[in-house]
């Protein structure tokens, strides 16, 4: 099933400028809310469950459900899913762009009562609230080896190449980017949204579902904006190594880093950035 959806939506607005008022056409980065369900067979009964509803920008929403299932620990990877897609089962075209459903394989039965928490979300806030630090251990998640390093002027470098390459941004000022990088400093993939979470589980999502999850391992994710707890979950989740982000990082973003190895670089920009964690990954 094809259904249609748009990025941004053209408007008219009044704009205030040297003075005097004039009228303009702007484009607006359009917000949506997803609802993913989960479907699984356990005791040879059938299960289907709503698990999370989040505000996104529309399109690459089976990458974002792959993403978000594989951050909360859901899946393990692409084989754990039989199927996605669009819900049938649902009033109206509008519903069916805005609900997914994923099958998982046969044998899966998800872990919801350990993962349940305040699944619905927004676009300002991501998935947030585990209770410590420890508990991201018991997600499966480990310390993070040192081998990927990257040179202080490609790092400098790489917030002007994700911007060339933010059509969503050009278009609408909107939205938010995650962009994946090799060490060399080449754009190897980018998504964007309305949320900050959502652009990195789109991208971690696409590696997952072309089966390149592995090569995570060696590469660099800028994100667009500040560092949050929740997103370096999901890089840690995805045994990013490198993150580096344009603007700031929290207090607990920090304490991610330095618990479980990674590199954390904040406030890049061309000259200069801030190092908060895992500085030996930098150097010529």
């Amino acid at each position: 099933m094809v259904l249609r959806y748009a990025t941004q939506l053209n408007h008219e607005i009044e704009r205030f400028r040297d003075g005097a008022w004039e009228s303009s056409p702007d484009s607006l980065a359009i917000e949506e809310p997803l609802e993913l369900r989960l479907a699984w067979r356990a005791a040879g009964r059938a299960h289907r469950e709503p698990i999370s509803i989040t505000m996104r920008t529309p399109g690459r929403d089976f990458e974002l459900a792959a993403g978000f299932l594989y951050a909360e620990s859901i899946i393990s990877g692409a084989s754990d899913i039989d199927d996605i897609g669009y819900c049938r089962d649902v009033e109206s075209e509008e519903e069916r762009c805005n609900t997914v459903l994923v099958r998982l394989r046969r044998g899966l039965e998800p872990a919801l009562d350990r993962q349940r928490r305040n699944f619905t979300t927004t676009s300002a806030c991501g998935v947030c609230g585990k209770a410590s630090l420890e508990a991201l251990a018991n997600d499966g998640c480990h310390i993070l080896p040192l081998g990927t390093n990257v040179r202080p002027d490609t790092l400098v470098r790489l917030p002007a190449t994700l911007r060339a390459a933010q059509r969503g941004f050009a278009a609408t000022g909107g939205v938010h980017a995650a962009g994946l990088f090799d060490p060399s400093g080449s754009l190897v993939a980018l998504q964007e949204d309305v949320g900050r979470h959502n652009a990195l589980d789109k991208l971690v999502g696409e590696q997952l579902l072309a089966g390149k999850l592995d090569l995570l391992a060696g590469m660099v994710v800028v994100l667009s904006g500040r560092a949050s707890y929740e997103l370096m979950q999901k890089a840690l989740r995805a045994r990013i190594p490198i993150v580096a982000a344009v603007g700031a990082p929290s207090s607990l973003a920090v304490d991610i880093a330095r618990a479980y190895n990674m590199t954390l670089a904040g406030f890049l920009k061309p000259g200069s950035f801030n190092v908060y964690a895992g500085r030996e990954r930098i150097h010529d």
